[in-house]
């Protein structure tokens, strides 16, 4: 990795601060996103297991690699009435 080159100009030196705190807040923002996507995804995968509905590999994966929150959530909801797992998947119409 090539190292960062100091900037002399005080004019680039702050735009270049300002690109750095830009993107440093934009990982900061899409790591907590991912964390909070995989945080519903590992309590769905706890509430089917307390009612016993165990996804296969394949549903377990589609679970753990959502990052949409809106489709947990729609998941979650439905996997408290949902008699299989299929049901937990099924797009309504």
């Amino acid at each position: 990795m090539e190292p960062i080159p100091e900037y002399k100009n005080a004019f680039a030196r702050k735009y270049v601060a300002q690109g750095r705190a830009e993107g440093r807040a934009e990982g900061e923002a899409e790591g907590e996103a991912k964390g909070k996507a995989m945080g519903e995804a590992k309590a769905l995968l706890a509430f089917l297991a307390a009612r016993q509905l165990i996804p296969s590999g394949e549903a377990r994966e589609r679970i753990l690699a959502c990052r949409d929150l809106a489709t947990l959530d729609r998941w979650i909801a439905r996997a408290a009435a949902a008699r299989t797992l299929a049901e937990l998947f099924e797009e309504q119409g």
